[in-house]
């Protein structure tokens, strides 16, 4: 319940606590209203009519902190500062772990549908202050989450466009669209931090697959094309048989061939002596060639190409 004041020594009414990891420019870290660390403070903190602060409960370790006025203006910064006193509570029970703690803009997974407190659903719409129009959350408390995804993602939607910076951008009463994660997968980047593996490529996100937020076109089954077929080539010998239409071969004649050997003519067997006889060669009466037959392909029905797949609601931090 501490006053803030200014250098004049006017009270901070409606001033603005920023409670920051330490060692860092802006990173929000949760103050919580319950020693048990389960209720988070808007962040910032804002000061009441008189200046004063909440009491606020922090995981053990180090903070920033930075204090404005309620235009923004900054009145102090400190870093490296120690929280004293066991944070968990009860009398000095087993602290709480910070790393342990969902961090604004961690994303977290949720067999549900609704809406949950301390968190937004990645669905495409909006967030800001009570003022902003934002479409799933429009409330103070969004305020850390708005810097932090401002900061982090330049490609999402700012309404009216961006400003100077986020926290501009914030008091302007402005809103910012939410990651869309509807009817996505989770994945990767090809990066993080080392050089592109090139598992995932241009070709399937239109960008490079190391833009935070780069997402592939979502599609549950394909047609394929003829385009999509190697050419499937059949190659093997086809012998036809022709006899000739009207041709009769005497019985006495017939008998007296059938009792001869089969010569071959051409690499084919001929029923016939060798030489012509009645016009017609051997190979006149056998025929070999080489055939081709390329299959493209008939049927139009699509193939299925979603993994088996289960369906959540995917939320981000406030």
């Amino acid at each position: 319940m501490t006053q803030q004041v200014d250098e004049f020594g006017a009270p901070l009414a409606g001033g603005h606590l920023y409670i920051i990891q330490a060692g860092t420019v802006s990173t929000p870290q949760n103050g919580f209203q319950d020693s048990a660390l389960t209720l988070p403070w808007p962040n910032p903190i804002i000061l009441d009519a008189s200046g004063r602060l909440p009491q606020f409960f922090l995981a053990d370790g180090s903070i920033k902190i930075r204090l404005t006025d309620v235009n923004g203006v900054e009145k102090l910064v400190a870093d490296g500062l120690i929280v004293t006193g066991a944070s968990s509570g009860g009398g000095g029970g087993s602290p709480v772990d910070a790393t342990t703690v969902l961090a604004t803009g961690d994303i977290k997974v949720r067999y549900g549908t609704g809406v949950l407190s301390g968190f937004v659903r990645c669905n495409a719409r909006t967030l800001g202050s009570a003022t902003s129009g934002a479409t799933e959350r429009a409330n103070a408390d969004t305020q850390a989450l708005f810097e932090y995804l401002w900061n982090t993602d330049v490609n999402l939607t700012v309404s009216t466009g961006r400003g100077a910076s986020s926290i501009a951008d914030w008091g302007a009463n402005k809103n910012i669209a939410l990651p869309d994660w509807r009817g996505r997968a989770l994945a990767a980047l090809d990066d993080m931090g080392n050089s592109a593996a090139g598992r995932l490529t241009t070709a399937g996100f239109g960008v490079a697959a190391t833009v935070l937020g780069a997402a592939s076109t979502p599609t549950e089954t394909k047609t394929l094309a003829v385009a999509n077929f190697p050419t499937l080539t059949s190659t093997g010998v086809n012998t036809i048989s022709v006899v000739p239409s009207g041709f009769n071969i005497p019985k006495a004649i017939a008998a007296a061939v059938a009792s001869q050997p089969s010569p071959s003519t051409g690499g084919n067997s001929v029923p016939f002596t060798t030489g012509t006889w009645g016009n017609l060669s051997g190979t006149d009466l056998n025929t070999s060639n080489t055939i081709t037959v390329t299959l493209p392909g008939t049927a139009s029905t699509p193939v299925p190409i979603v993994q088996p797949t289960m369906l959540a609601t995917v939320y981000l931090k406030l």
